[in-house]
């Protein structure tokens, strides 16, 4: 079965309360080439990571690092 990712936004509230798992910096909205991401805001750890269905994937196995 094949990952579907939509558009789904995430609540401002709950955008604000998360932060990247890897160095616990701040998220920012972006479009990735499969659909809607979340990038890390720290310029020196900067992942990228998916979102499937309006639910943020924050596992840093599965983030992709930045070109």
């Amino acid at each position: 079965m094949a990952e579907q990712t939509t558009g789904a936004p995430i609540e401002p509230w709950l955008r604000e309360i998360l932060r990247c798992p890897a160095c616990r910096s701040g998220l920012a909205d972006a479009d990735g080439a499969a659909g809607p991401e979340l990038h890390c805001t720290n310029a020196d750890c900067g992942l990228q990571y998916r979102i499937d269905d309006g639910v943020p994937v924050l596992l840093v196995d599965e983030a992709r690092k930045p070109a």
